[in-house]
This record gives C-alpha cells, sequence and structure tokens, in this order.
C-alpha cells in the first residue's frame, strides 16, 4: 500500500465521483444493470491473467537468460586457466578472463540505456590502452569484445597453445555467450503491445465507476467501500504485470543486472586467485536489490 498510495487515491475519488454522479445526476434517469460489473470483471480478469502471464514470461526469461551467462562466464574463466598452455602465470588467462568481465559490464549497460561512459572504470581495469581506444568507436562494445575473444582464441589455437578439442570447446563458450546476448537484445528491443495495456487500464476505471454505481444503488454510500476495494485489486494487479514487462530497466521488479554482474566479476577473480576483490551489491532494505 505504501507504494501504490497514489492510486489508491485515484480508485477513490473515481469511486466518489461516480457515487455523487449517479446520486445527483443519474438518479430516476438512468439505471445500470447489475449484471455489467460482473461481466466486465470476469473479461478483465481474463485480460490482466494474460498480460501478467506474458510479462511474467519476459521476466523469467530474462533471469534465465542471465543465469546462463553466470554459468558460461565460470566455464569460460575455468577453461582459459586450464586448457590454455602458458608461458606466463596466468597471463593469457588472466586477459581473456579480464575481458570478459568487461563483456559483462558492457551488456549490462547496453540492456539498461546506461550512459555513456558509466563502463569506463570496469574498462580501465580490465582492458589495456590499446583495446579501450579501439573500444571507444564501437556502438556495440560487448559484441566487439566477443569478436576480440574469438581472434584470441584463433591465435591460440594456430600457435599451438590449445588443441582442436580445447579449441572447440572455449569457441562454443562463445557461441552460447553470444546467444544468450541476442537474447537479451530481443527482450530489450522488443515492445510489448502498447494498445493492450491501454485499453485494460481504460477498462479497469470503466469498471470501477459501474461496480460502485451498482453498489451505491443496493446500499448507498457504504458501496464505495467494497467498490474501492474490488478497484485497488484490479489496478494494482495490472500494475505489477506493467511492472515485469521491461526485466531490464532499473526497477525494484526488475533483473538485478548489477548484482549478478558484480557477482561474476567477484567469482572470476577469485579462479585467478585474486585477493583485491570489489565489495558485492547489498540488498536495500532487505528486499530490493538493483
Amino acid at each position: 500500500m505504501r507504494r501504490t498510495w497514489d492510486e489508491a487515491v485515484w480508485i477513490l475519488l473515481a469511486c466518489a465521483a461516480a457515487y455523487f454522479g449517479d446520486r445527483y445526476l443519474l438518479d430516476d434517469h438512468f439505471e445500470l444493470p447489475a449484471v455489467v460489473p460482473p461481466l466486465l470483471g470476469t473479461a478483465l480478469a481474463f485480460f490482466i491473467g494474460f498480460s501478467n502471464a506474458q510479462a511474467y514470461g519476459r521476466w523469467w526469461e530474462a533471469r534465465t537468460i542471465w543465469g546462463a551467462i553466470v554459468n558460461e562466464s565460470r566455464s569460460w574463466a575455468r577453461e582459459c586457466i586450464y586448457y590454455v598452455r602458458d608461458d606466463e602465470e596466468l597471463g593469457i588467462a588472466r586477459r581473456l578472463t579480464y575481458r570478459h568481465i568487461a563483456f559483462v559490464y558492457a551488456l549490462k549497460a547496453y540492456l539498461r540505456d546506461e550512459p555513456p561512459g558509466s563502463c569506463d572504470e570496469v574498462f580501465r581495469r580490465y582492458l589495456d590502452e590499446p583495446e579501450r581506444a579501439q573500444l571507444q568507436g564501437k556502438q556495440n562494445k560487448h559484441n566487439a569484445l566477443l569478436d576480440w575473444q574469438s581472434r584470441d582464441l584463433q591465435q591460440l589455437c594456430d600457435e599451438g597453445r590449445i588443441d582442436g578439442y580445447r579449441f572447440l570447446q572455449l569457441d562454443r563458450r562463445i557461441t552460447n555467450l553470444c546467444d544468450e546476448m541476442g537474447k537479451s537484445e530481443r527482450i530489450r528491443n522488443t515492445v510489448f503491445p502498447p494498445t493492450y495495456n491501454y485499453y485494460t487500464q481504460m477498462f479497469v476505471w470503466v469498471f470501477i465507476v459501474s461496480v460502485t454505481i451498482v453498489l451505491v444503488n443496493g446500499v448507498g454510500a457504504y458501496g464505495i467501500l467494497p467498490a474501492f476495494v474490488l478497484g485497488y485489486v484490479f489496478v494494482v494487479t495490472q500494475g505489477i504485470g506493467l511492472r515485469l514487462l521491461n526485466p531490464f530497466e532499473h526497477l525494484m521488479s526488475g533483473t538485478p543486472l548489477d548484482q549478478i554482474s558484480r557477482g561474476i566479476e567477484i567469482t572470476l577473480l577469485e579462479m585467478l586467485g585474486e585477493t583485491d576483490l570489489p565489495e558485492p551489491v547489498r540488498s536495500v532494505d532487505g528486499m530490493y536489490v538493483t
């Protein structure tokens, strides 16, 4: 209720307006059939249920995608560490893993429409100067980083640092990451039909007015309270679906990309044996994670 008080106020005003309109304008001139609110409410329940099911499907797919990115990230780092024959102390594996961390943050920034430069600090830590300079001219930075991973992987194979089987294993990781990246971009760039939500919302308010009129005709002003409760249920239920439609937005109901990205970063650095680790992203009020 604390987060929906403005909607509650509008519903109460709509119920009050319907009551006074029926009493002073429609009384003795028009009587709304009592069957209208139940029929309209049933239809709305189907509409809102379908919309919320689609919204939850988008939200759950987004979370599944990033769960797969977490798993692929761990496998990528592990295979880079143990599959690549390295003359240096994890030098090649560290470069490939660092670049992967930069990829994760670049993808997150793209999905959330973060302003240019939001990943500069990450890039400075995990990319060398030539790569940072090349990345400045790239519109799709996360895809460019995957391209460089493939380039280096092919070079390692040509130099004999990895055999054909291990090359295929690592290349499959890049392909899987590209698939998950494309799925994320599809969700971000595909807008749920706005007319569907617009008309559903309009019919919800028609329902609130109609159910108020029918109830006050039976029990007077006391009918405002049950009408308010019914309207509040419909409005809040639809609002839940609307908040889930865009799972990558920086909302309480969105996919916690900051937490997931930071978790990937910490895990991969630990796998490299590093001890200077960033702090994990904490929840806000014990429930809100960005």
